[in-house]
């Protein structure tokens, strides 16, 4: 009876329970790897930094157009420096279609507004406007970092980040104290914080003369000492403040990596990774790292955008193969994040449907919302597959959705690569507390998801 179970039922199984020693050995190397790379990615411009140098380490050459291309060599696009694209040319021509990852580096953080800096009553704040879906009161009371980019009227960019390092200064948000709370508890946690509250507190010490905005003028005199910056330069300045956590493990059994940021930069690292450890791959492998997925993909940086299309376009004029051509023939891992299982909020799951910590990489079928709103929904034949292809690699993954079908939903890029006529699917890492200041992920499926990116590379 037992045999007959186990031919025709389907039976889900912890990761743990599939892996040996090696894999374990091999999961925590890969993931203190993936750890230094998000410590030190605070920003897109940072994790495009990051990704560029290493890919330089790995023989990664910036790729211009008209250059000539041959099975194996290695190129990337440096898109603004917010985004990138790198390719391992392939055996097969593009005509064979190419295998394509692509994750974002965007994450949602508070963005300083152009004109930010004010004085109230004494105490010196920055004007901020969120980015991306968050819960506004997780955001207050927390140490804050400044990072991203000063663009001086000369041109010079002038990059800023304050708080990273032992010993730097830090700035928070403030909340009400308790005993003053009466009518703020009152309020949902909606109407509790507001995006025009989300001031970042700067300074308080006034500056020695008998002037107006004495402290202002004593703050602006600290980062014009720091950087050379006036307050006129904020009006071209792309500054955030984001979480000043530090990435590390979490649990007594150290299985868990608590951060900001795993959203998406997880997928990215894992993309990476496997691009640099393909080997003289059948089709030409293609890793994209997005920018402004979390408010919908949009502008030059984003996926909607068609710097992907020219990248393509040039390589496949390279080798005389008409776009449309390449792309219909293309496989995408569209490589993003999924809401995991949380036995603490289980009214919000389909407990049969949705992801688990350490059951591996994620597939989702579909994203969107309620009937399917907003996704691509990929084939059964693309699912059926990463089956074939996962069982053959030994990669432990999943079937995962997004929540019980009415409560809500998201959406990734799968539908942007979808729309270019290529065969695209989500793939990714279950992550707990999405969108939160702090994130967590289990490192089993952080590597399993580096592991079926390199197997689909690496397929012949």
């Amino acid at each position: 009876m037992s045999d007959i179970r186990e031919k025709l039922f389907y039976e889900q199984k912890n990761g743990y329970d599939l892996i040996g020693t090696d894999e374990r050995l091999a999961l925590e190397d890969y993931c203190r790897g993936y750890m230094d790379f998000l410590d030190s990615s605070r920003m897109e411009r940072e994790a495009v930094r990051n990704a560029v140098a290493l890919a330089r380490e790995q023989g990664f050459v910036e790729y211009v157009p008209g250059m000539a291309l041959a099975p194996g060599m290695k190129i990337y696009r440096n898109n603004r420096g917010k985004a990138l694209m790198l390719a391992v040319i392939g055996e097969m021509p593009l005509s064979a279609g190419a295998v394509i990852a692509g994750a974002h580096v965007d994450s949602p953080r508070l963005d300083l507004k152009q004109i930010t800096m004010y004085e109230a009553d004494e105490m010196c704040y920055f004007k901020t406007h969120y980015y991306g879906g968050i819960k506004k009161y997780q955001w207050v009371t927390i140490p804050l970092e400044l990072h991203g980019a000063v663009v001086l009227k000369s041109g010079e960019v002038v990059n800023v980040v304050i708080g990273r390092e032992p010993g730097e200064p830090k700035f928070v948000i403030t909340d009400l104290l308790p005993h003053l709370a009466a009518d703020q508890m009152k309020k949902t946690m909606t109407e509790g914080f507001t995006g025009e509250g989300l001031n970042l507190l700067i300074g308080s010490a006034p500056y020695a003369d008998d002037g107006k905005d004495r402290v202002k003028l004593a703050v602006m005199s600290v980062l014009n000492d720091m950087y050379g910056i006036t307050e006129e330069d904020f009006l071209s300045a792309e500054l955030a403040a984001v979480p000043a956590f530090d990435v590390c493990e979490i649990g007594l059994d150290r299985s868990l990596i608590g951060g900001y940021g795993h959203d998406d930069r997880v997928c990215a690292y894992a993309e990476l990774k496997a691009i640099f450890d393909v080997q003289s791959p059948a089709r030409t492998c293609v890793c994209i790292l997005a920018d402004k997925e979390e408010t919908g993909s949009d502008g030059v940086t984003g996926m909607q955008s068609a710097a992907f299309d020219c990248f393509m376009e040039d390589l496949c004029a390279a080798q005389g193969v008409p776009l449309r051509r390449c792309y219909e023939n293309s496989f995408c891992l569209s490589a993003d994040v999924t809401n995991a299982y949380d036995p603490l909020y289980p009214e919000v799951s389909e407990k049969r449907s949705d992801s688990k910590v350490n059951y591996g990489m994620a597939i989702c079928k579909f994203t969107g919302a309620r009937g399917k709103s907003g996704t691509s929904d990929a084939s059964a034949e693309v699912v059926a597959y990463l089956r074939r292809l996962f069982e053959k690699n030994s990669v432990v993954w999943q079937l995962a959705a997004l929540g019980k079908v009415d409560q809500g939903g998201g959406g990734t890029i799968a539908k942007f690569m979808a729309n270019r006529n290529i065969d695209t699917i989500d793939a990714g890492v279950p992550v707990l507390s999405m969108h939160a200041p702090f994130e967590v992920v289990a490192k089993l499926d952080c590597y399993m998801t580096y592991k079926g990116v390199l197997a689909a590379y690496s397929d012949r």
